[in-house]
């Protein structure tokens, strides 16, 4: 490959740039992981990572991806035979939907269009019509990475109380932390599953379960099978600090470093940052004569922007286009939505600069790869940040 100068510009919706504050980090000097110093990281990280997630509550912290985290919630609160209810939100909805089968679980999937979130009313008229009592959980994506669309958790936990149904719910968001707002204790959520590549800025490779405490009494009941993913041996040595096998200990140099970079930032403006550069996206966008796959502003997610191009037009050429003309990588359309559309990452360590770079970026691509669209996009998002 020939050289190519200045920065590669990385805005798929995760992984995201990590900062070199946290790749500094990583290269310390990898430590005795049953030493004393060990502990006093695992410690750290163990408390900090709690307030991320906003709960009192253990947090589980796994070396694995997210599909790990997705397993781990699963066989540690359910039985081969249950039957869970999930709702298809997008591509990754439908792979937790799959994990869930392979795992001898029941799935009701409750359908969807892709282009809005979990339906609050849908989960409670089914839940009211089990009388039995049949569904042991209730499973919903908070941020789907596909599509660009966030769930109302909050009004999905009250749809649960309202139908007065005993479930567990379990929630994704995996894309979501450190991104979006997210509150596991003040939302009632069982177990959430997270992972490390997208607002928490550091490379794949360690994943969460946040737990509650009926999750981990459900825990008790469970019967599906697990060694690796099992919470009491995990919880059993987080409690001194140390994990019961071999953990990602330079990784966890990096979180610790991530979890100090958000708190002196402080999340609810990590929040606002995600939300005002979501917003001058979608504007930008809009300029363009382009549409944006979510529908209901409500569920517009601050982490991605999915844009939808015009029949005939393959969104996977326009991305071609942008990274081999401009050196910057796109998300791709997942699943029922291949080369449909295209998803601009504006997540975890960015700023002004870094997203009208993006923008400039995709409104050249546009021209190149001859899609149809109006110029001034950029202008516009410029705008709206310069005034806000």
């Amino acid at each position: 490959m020939s050289y190519k100068s200045g920065r590669h510009f990385l805005q798929i919706p995760g992984p995201s740039p990590v900062p070199d504050r946290i790749l500094n980090a990583m290269s310390y000097q990898t430590i005795d992981h049953r030493g004393p110093e060990f502990a006093e990281l695992g410690q750290e990280v163990l408390a900090g990572i709690k307030r991320i997630f906003k709960t009192d509550s253990p947090v589980v912290i796994y070396p694995a991806s997210g599909t790990g985290a997705w397993e781990a919630a699963l066989v540690n609160t359910l039985s081969a035979g249950d039957t869970v209810l999930m709702c298809e939100t997008g591509q990754f909805a439908t792979l937790w939907h799959e994990l869930a089968t392979k795992l001898g679980l029941e799935v009701e999937f409750i359908p969807g269009d892709w282009r809005h979130g979990a339906d609050p009313h849908a989960i409670e008229a089914r839940l009211k019509a089990d009388t039995g009592h049949s569904i042991k959980a209730v499973c919903v994506v908070h941020n789907e990475t596909s599509t660009g669309v966030t769930s109302r958790i909050a009004e999905v936990r009250r749809a649960i109380d309202n139908s007065n149904h005993p479930a567990l719910f379990l929630v994704d968001t995996i894309s979501g932390l450190a991104s979006a707002d997210y509150r596991h204790d003040e939302w009632g959520v069982d177990v959430t599953v997270s992972g490390s590549q997208k607002g928490l800025m550091l490379p794949p490779g360690i994943s969460f379960n946040a737990l509650s405490d009926k999750a981990l009494a459900a825990a008790k009941q469970a019967r599906l099978p697990k060694s690796y993913w099992d919470w009491q041996s995990m919880l059993a040595s987080n409690a001194t600090g140390y994990f019961p096998y071999t953990p990602a200990t330079n990784l966890l140099f990096g979180l610790k470093e991530a979890i100090h970079m958000l708190e002196v930032e402080g999340l609810d403006h990590v929040f606002a940052r995600h939300q005002r550069h979501a917003e001058a996206t979608r504007r930008a966008v809009r300029a363009w004569g382009l549409e944006v796959l979510c529908l209901n502003e409500d569920e517009y997610s601050p982490v991605l922007t999915a844009v939808v191009l015009p029949e005939g037009h393959d969104a996977d050429r326009l991305r071609r286009v942008i990274l081999e003309r401009f050196d910057m990588s796109l998300g791709a359309g997942l699943g029922k939505l291949k080369g449909k559309i295209f998803r601009i990452g504006h997540l975890g360590d960015i700023n002004d600069l870094t997203l009208l770079g993006t923008l400039a970026g995709i409104e050249m691509g546009l021209s190149c790869a001859g899609v149809p669209h109006q110029a001034g996009g950029v202008q516009v998002a410029m705008s709206y940040l310069a005034d806000t």
